[in-house]
């Protein structure tokens, strides 16, 4: 047979061949003899050898794309910190991440500026004391006598203060006296000690009140709180009465907490959050309800809806803004008008540009954040309550343009045939657009509503002692315990808020007057 007899020849197979099924190719090549049918079956063989590397090039290019994003996860994580998620600064460790300045180079020289008001130390109080300098001359002048009496000499040129402290402890006794030879007859009279004196040697409250500051405010564990009051008044406190000294100074600032409470269940503008904690090795969850006036701190063993409600203050009778990270339980409560921080968003932002330097919209939509909070805080400048309906407009036109192209730069994942149930995973960036998309009122609420804030820092600021609290310690010991220390540093930062010194607050908590810090 001569080429061009068998070049024909296969063309005519080929050809045959394509008009057949797979299945019927077997009975195909039974049918042929000789030559023809050599050919049959070596085309068969390719055709099953093809197909069967075919199937293999699919599933390998799938277990490619599965590892390419295993490795894209894996490093996203690994490169996670405080200025690219949601993690908390304690997390970092020693190797703090490059801060991601959110400000633009303003072209002046660091320091202060013209104009700047300067902060300097206050005096608290006038002087105790005043000591008056005389010229060294005139301290060895035989008329120093004469000059101080005629009192027309000397004046004060200039002043400086020196503000000291003075540790010392002031011991009472209290005496019950007894009348004897009473001129109207008595027989036995005798004077009762004040109710809150019931042992022979006690401490007074000024203890408890400097027990329950370290304790709170300064982060410092039972152990540490003995030391130092051993150090500084030459007294040992037992760990047992450093505890009973928290507990007091709980129970005298618990009723007042209760109304802060109901003060801010009827608040415009509430932030919540919660950061974690550990009570006898297991962790539990502190949840903060907090604006620029009140705090209000609980602990309860779960993070989700069941301790938000615990906390008391995002409930059925709360129908203002709900300030949060988006944290999923806090959406249960339907009747509150959900504001979502920026600040979180520009975060998450950050670690997909590092991980996605390609993809546009992500920059897009941080600065669409920034000009958004720029705008609002011109508007509030000049004295307005709220933004143009051209603005908004404007804003949101843009808003949805930066959702197409995130729609094509990062496009929801195709139904795969690979046999694995559930869905397809979408990734952190996928998950974000349509996080974005879903929810655009709440993200742009700060711009449609000048009463919600930009950013959930205020909230963050408020539960920041508590991972103190933990560094330092370690663990409560007992929930009671971490429900005593929340509830005292609720209080003083009530306190703090309205320009009351914590160890005035404590002490009028005490005297009974706690209510102070409701302004």
């Amino acid at each position: 047979m001569s080429l061009n007899e068998m070049k024909k020849l296969v063309e005519q197979m080929l050809q045959e061949i394509n008009t057949k099924a797979p299945v019927e190719l077997s009975s195909l090549v039974k049918e042929k003899s000789g030559t023809e049918g050599m050919l049959l079956g070596m085309c068969s063989m390719l055709i099953s050898q093809n197909e069967q590397l075919t199937s293999t090039v699919e599933q390998l290019n799938q277990t490619i794309s599965e590892l390419q994003d295993t490795i894209k996860e894996l490093k996203r994580q690994l490169g996670q910190n405080s200025s690219n998620s949601s993690r908390p600064p304690s997390t970092d460790g020693f190797k703090k991440p490059k801060p991601h300045s959110l400000r633009k180079k303003s072209g002046l020289k660091p320091g202060g500026q013209d104009k700047h008001k300067g902060a300097n130390l206050n005096l608290p109080h006038e002087p105790d004391e005043v000591k008056q300098h005389l010229p060294e001359k005139c301290k060895t002048c035989g008329n120093l006598q004469a000059c101080v009496a005629a009192g027309t000499v000397f004046e004060c040129s200039s002043s400086r203060f020196v503000i000291d402290a003075k540790v010392t402890t002031i011991v009472t006794e209290h005496q019950a006296m007894v009348a004897t030879n009473c001129p109207c007859g008595e027989k036995s009279l005798k004077g009762e000690f004040p109710a809150d004196v019931k042992a022979y040697v006690q401490y007074g409250d000024s203890f408890a009140v400097i027990v329950g500051l370290l304790s709170t405010n300064g982060a410092v564990s039972v152990d540490r709180i003995h030391s130092i009051i051993d150090s500084l008044f030459n007294i040992s406190l037992s760990q047992g009465t450093v505890l009973s000294m928290v507990k007091k100074c709980a129970s005298k600032v618990n009723p007042i907490m209760q109304k802060v409470r109901e003060i801010l269940q009827g608040s415009d503008v509430v932030h919540f959050d919660e950061t974690g904690l550990y009570v006898e090795g297991k962790r539990f969850w502190a949840h903060n309800s907090s604006n620029d006036k009140f705090t209000y701190i609980t602990v309860h063993k779960k993070r989700g809806a069941e301790g938000i409600e615990d906390n008391g203050v995002l409930s059925a009778d709360f129908k203002g803004i709900a300030v949060h990270d988006c944290w999923m339980p806090y959406w249960k409560f339907e009747q509150v008008i959900h504001a979502i921080c920026s600040v979180h968003l520009l975060r998450e932002l950050i670690g997909i540009i590092e991980v996605e330097p390609n993809h546009k919209w992500t920059e897009w939509f941080k600065q669409l954040l920034l000009k958004m909070k720029k705008a609002k805080d011109k508007e509030i400048e000049k004295g307005k309550t709220e933004a143009s309906t051209e603005l908004i407009e404007e804003f949101e036109k843009e808003y949805d343009r930066i959702m197409e192209l995130a729609d094509k730069e990062c496009p929801s994942p195709t139904s795969s045939n690979d046999g694995k149930k559930g869905r397809k995973k979408k990734g952190k960036e996928r998950a974000l657009i349509e996080r974005l998309k879903k929810l655009k009122d709440s993200v742009c609420l700060f711009i449609n509503d000048f009463r919600s804030p930009f950013d959930n820092n205020q909230a963050e600021r408020d539960v920041r002692n508590v991972k103190t609290k933990i560094k330092v310690s370690g663990c409560f010991r007992t929930e009671d315990g971490a429900h005593d220390y929340l509830t005292i540093t609720s209080f003083l930062g009530t306190a703090k808020k309205h320009g009351i010194n914590a160890f005035d607050a404590l002490t009028k908590a005490f005297n009974g007057t706690a209510e102070v810090i409701l302004g």
